[in-house]
């Protein structure tokens, strides 16, 4: 079954209702007349779990680069936040954090993060969106390929296509010499005019569409796809540290049930190990959520018996076993082992198709542990926005044109993320190039200065908040302040105030 649209209404579909999905739809409700979102699990009502985001069990936070971008596309969605109980902590003031060069310092405030359970934060944001009549969901439905026109041709790219395998093979020599006129036709003429999707019940059918955006998450099937309209396969990297997160919620002691700071106890990975680290995040209601992580060698385990032993022992600094020790669990060790950092390089595709986006995980996945997978996703949505607006709707490129432009945020968050991890061991095949080294060693020296110098402690976060881009960094002003190393003498411990460590149980 075919649903089509008439030939005047202009109708876009996302695929995935997750975080990307949510406000992508919102982005383009501007443009059209009809957003429908495509989801795969069945969405709750309110700020309740669901199967098909088990990362949901684990730490989040909204870097302020992406909660602006938030903000712009949904207008007091900040406020909404906070009365559904996300807390807005300012950073670096609220920030307790060993680092591989030790404790940093408390600075006064100069960005922020926004600060909730993954559920809640998705939950507050889907009712704004499909509070829009414009935009409609359909649940329990999954896409499984695109309706395109390649060279004049109406293409099918079902998935179900794949499975003949062993014909493919008997006809490859003549497939290889269709494919280079596919491919040379795709450049100038493949454009996507739906999808094909199956809900629960089997039952098939095409939604016929003037825009497709994939945010299917990190299982897109966007690059089979395409190939499927002749284009070549994109260029993908991935690197995989072996982390293993573990996850578990806490209720705080009463009196640090607000106000109290992040804590977050980095890896070294300069000295050859496994790279263990933790974070401490308050949340709503009262709440810890705690997460503990670890490299190949040096994974925590699902054990709940052995939590806060691993806090306590394993970590750089025992800090946060202290803290949970006085907290009561609320929850079984959650764990995930699905980390790996994986980018598609859509944006150096020889072509690309008319109406297609790929935003979110299904265009670049990173290791949680940097926390900006979210606000990479806003700024993505206000990138499509943004894009549209300049050239138009219907112009032709356009969707190249927000492919190109949303290399931009991912590429800043792609550096920062695989700059650490490619240095453990069995993350690459050949380990960090001499580039990553060099930039590694620049870093490195970057972050130990900030440790002891407030200026250059800001100059860092503007690239880690993602408000800025990595060029502040080259300053002449930040060089030489590099060179100079910090300003003041390191840190000794923790810098927790009296009240704070009163408050958590800890005099």
């Amino acid at each position: 079954m075919t649903e089509h649209h008439t030939p005047e209404a202009r109708t876009a579909v996302v695929l995935g209702g997750s975080h990307t999905g949510m406000l992508a739809a919102r982005a383009l409700a501007e443009f059209v007349d009809r957003v429908v979102v495509v989801e795969r699990d069945a969405l709750p009502e309110g700020a309740a779990p669901r199967k098909g985001l088990p990362q949901a069990r684990h730490a989040h936070m909204l870097w302020s680069g992406g909660a602006q971008a938030v903000a712009e596309l949904l207008p007091g969605i900040t406020e909404a936040l906070h009365d559904a109980g996300a807390h807005r902590l300012p950073v670096t003031t609220d920030i307790v954090a060993l680092s591989a060069w030790g404790w940093f310092r408390r600075w006064p405030e100069s960005h922020h993060v926004i600060l909730a359970g993954r559920d809640l934060l998705d939950a507050t944001i889907r009712a704004q969106v499909l509070a829009d009549e414009r935009i409609e969901l359909v649940e329990r439905a999954e896409a499984f390929g695109l309706v395109g026109m390649d060279a004049g041709m109406d293409t099918r790219t079902d998935a179900s296509t794949s499975a003949s395998a062993s014909a493919r093979t008997s006809a490859r020599t003549s497939a290889t010499r269709t494919s280079a006129a596919r491919t040379s036709a795709a450049r100038t003429s493949a454009a996507v005019t739906g999808v094909r999707i199956r809900t629960h019940d089997g039952a098939e059918r095409t939604l016929e569409a003037d825009l497709v955006v994939d945010a299917t998450g990190r299982g897109s099937g966007a690059p089979r796809w395409l190939t499927a309209l002749g284009l070549p396969a994109p260029e993908r990297r991935e690197v995989d540290s072996g982390l293993v997160y573990a996850s578990r919620l806490y209720l705080a002691p009463e009196p640090a049930r607000d106000g109290f700071p992040v804590i977050n106890v980095q890896p070294d990975p300069r000295d050859g190990g496994p790279g263990r680290a933790g974070f401490l995040l308050p949340i709503e209601d009262g709440r810890w959520i705690a997460t503990l992580c670890g490299t190949r060698g040096g994974e925590p385990s699902a054990d709940a018996d052995d939590f806060v032993r691993f806090a306590r022992e394993e970590l750089r600094h025992p800090l946060i076993g202290e803290l949970l020790d006085n907290a009561e669990p609320l929850s079984d060790v959650s764990v995930t082992r699905s980390t790996v950092n994986r980018r598609y390089f859509y944006e150096r595709m020889p072509a690309w198709p008319e109406n297609f986006v790929v935003l979110g995980d299904a265009l670049a996945a990173f290791n949680p542990v940097y926390g900006h997978g979210l606000a990479v996703a806003a700024q993505s949505a206000l990138i499509l926005r943004d894009v549209i607006r300049r050239q138009g709707w219907a112009a032709p490129g356009v969707a190249r044109a927000v492919q190109r432009a949303v290399a931009r945020p991912v590429g800043a968050a792609w550096d920062m993320a695989i700059g650490q991890d490619v240095f453990y061991p069995g993350a690459t095949e050949h380990g960090p190039t001499l580039k990553e080294r060099l930039v590694a060693a620049y870093v490195g020296r970057l972050m130990y200065t900030a440790t002891g110098n407030g200026r250059i402690a800001r100059r860092v976060t503007d690239v880690t908040s993602l408000e800025r881009g990595a060029e502040v960094l080259l300053a002449p002003s930040v060089l030489l302040a590099a060179l100079a190393g910090p300003l003041k003498p390191a840190l000794s411990g923790p810098p927790l105030t009296a009240e704070e460590m009163k408050a958590a149980g800890l005099r």
